[in-house]
């Protein structure tokens, strides 16, 4: 009998000790990884997925301190002499000279230009940051011209409108001098009425047409 108590009372210190180790066990695995999943940290300096890194500005917002690029248009298009004329300043017929243009002929004077033959004036360049102006010609020294231009409020200068649109090369003097479009792509396609077949493929008039649609112009 007392052979039988022995044994029960080292089956219940065993059962016991049992017990106490898988208790500490379970407490203890609440706080860690399971087995066989490494825990994965962020790199050094490196921010945890979603976030921007450690100094560094949020994607798509520009660094602390630091200015956005402006962004830059593309130019008007026109589709007429008449559109043309009715939004220019000044449009005259000359020659480009080495420091400005010298006016033979005033087509139209609009918003106060007192321009007038024999004057010569100053033209501007177009912002050089502007999409369309990596496709723009140069206005050289000798070329005999039509121009279309706006005034620079802030300056006595002048502006061609919307670039190449604004820009006849001329031959001649009389109302049948050829009169053609600097560019094919950025032209007119009509002195007054627009032609969608003629799109894209410049534009050729006499200089007579142009005196005559832009003395109409209002």
């Amino acid at each position: 009998m007392a052979v039988h108590l022995r044994r029960t009372r080292s089956l219940g210190v065993t059962a016991a000790t049992v017990l106490a180790v898988a208790a500490l066990s379970a407490c203890g695995s609440a706080d860690a990884d399971p087995v066989g999943t490494p825990s994965v940290a962020a790199p050094t300096g490196a921010a945890p997925t979603g976030a921007a890194p450690t100094g560094a500005a949020p994607t798509g917002a520009a660094p602390t301190g630091v200015a956005a690029p402006a962004v830059k248009g593309k130019l008007r298009g026109y589709g007429t002499v008449r559109q043309l004329s009715g939004a220019a300043d000044l449009v005259v017929r000359g020659a480009v000279e080495a420091n400005g243009f010298r006016v033979d002929e005033v087509l139209r004077a609009a918003n106060g230009s007192s321009v007038g033959a024999g004057t010569r004036i100053t033209l501007a360049s177009l912002d050089r940051g502007v999409a369309d102006m990596a496709q723009m010609s140069t206005l050289t020294a000798g070329q005999v011209v039509v121009l279309y231009l706006a005034r620079d409020p802030a300056a006595p200068t002048f502006r061609t409108l919307s670039g190449d649109f604004g820009v006849f090369d001329v031959a001649g003097a009389g109302d049948d001098a050829a009169a053609v479009s600097r560019s094919q792509a950025m032209a007119v396609s009509g002195l007054v009425t627009e032609d969608p077949a003629a799109s894209g493929h410049g534009f050729r008039t006499t200089l007579g047409q142009l005196r005559t649609v832009a003395g109409q112009a209002k």
